[in-house]
């Protein structure tokens, strides 16, 4: 057994108890910190796989953003859980039904050993790394497409921020112009007592 099949089967080892305590866990706290665990392996066996830039993205987008925002909403809001998992052994069936389709595609996907590079069509596969490839091919190739998303990514933007900043009547602001325009003559007036 070489040095990359071991570190291969202690990632995927993690990999899946992670998995499976994602949905065993009794704290939801606990569920999203294993999923977590279980983005940092799956980034491991890409890095493994020679996807340097697919291991980054997993990282970046879902442990840095995704989680954050699932681990935030966890510890913010107060659910019962309890009431949530009340129908977990009556559909356990169907769940490992579903399993066992997704285990026999897969096995069916590595015994066929379809070889890519044959494929019609298919270019020939780049020297070096995959990052710089699929770079060349997104600044190339796709070039109009990447900067139409671009372009309607910030549009979205732009309509999102105005929408939330606009002026509502029933918001209550303070206008500086009026605040500098202020004398003190005007803020107090002193009323003597009257006899």
């Amino acid at each position: 057994m070489t040095g990359m099949i071991a570190t291969f089967l202690v990632f995927a080892t993690v990999l899946v108890l992670s998995a499976l305590r994602v949905i065993t866990a009794r704290n939801p706290v606990h569920a999203v910190l294993f999923l977590v665990l279980c983005f940092f392996t799956a980034s491991a066996i890409w890095l493994l796989a020679g996807a340097e830039f697919l291991a980054i993205t997993l990282v970046l987008v879902y442990v840095g953003a995704v989680m954050v925002l699932f681990l935030f909403v966890v510890m913010m809001l107060d659910i019962n859980f309890d009431k949530l998992r009340e129908g977990f052994w009556r559909h356990l069936w169907l769940a490992g039904l579903v399993g066992v389709v997704m285990a026999f595609e897969m096995v069916l996907v590595l015994w066929m050993k379809v070889d890519m590079a044959a494929m019609p069509g298919r270019a020939a596969v780049p020297t070096g790394s995959n990052t710089k490839a699929l770079g060349t091919v997104l600044y190339t190739d796709y070039l109009l497409p990447f900067e139409l998303a671009a372009v309607i990514l910030l549009v979205a933007i732009v309509a999102a921020i105005a929408i939330t900043l606009r002026q509502r009547k029933e918001t209550k602001f303070q206008d500086a112009r009026e605040q500098l325009a202020a004398r003190p003559a005007d803020r107090l007036k002193i009323v003597k007592g009257v006899k």
